[in-house]
């Protein structure tokens, strides 16, 4: 008797049976919303500048002057096009391999070599 006093019965409080499929649709809307403003805002702009950045670097040619991921500036001397890498004159007669993905930045564009 004594823990009656203390605890009250919890009673199920009426649902309504069934018709809850536009309730749950209503439910999904903010994530739906939220996917919407982060594809304009983060995901598209990404891919944009993921295409611009690829199509560049398949554009590099003998004479530009490019920029790579850490900071080296120089003159492209070499460009095979299957190949991943090219080579770059950092200084006269230094030369090194630096790969295509790496390329940050073409800072001046030069006129194309004439086979």
């Amino acid at each position: 008797m004594e823990s009656r006093l203390f605890i009250s019965p919890a009673f199920a409080q009426g649902a309504p049976a069934g018709g809850g499929g536009m309730d749950a649709i209503i439910q999904f809307v903010p994530f739906i919303l939220i996917f919407v403003i982060m594809w304009f805002l983060i995901i598209r702009p990404q891919q944009r500048r993921v295409k611009a950045h690829q199509e560049m670097i398949k554009n590099v040619r003998r004479g530009d002057t490019v920029v790579t991921s850490g900071g080296i500036i120089g003159k492209v001397t070499k460009v095979l096009e299957d190949s991943a890498d090219v080579e770059v004159e950092i200084a006269d007669n230094v030369k090194v391999k630096v790969a295509r993905a790496m390329i940050s930045e073409v800072r001046s564009k030069s006129e194309p070599v004439k086979a």
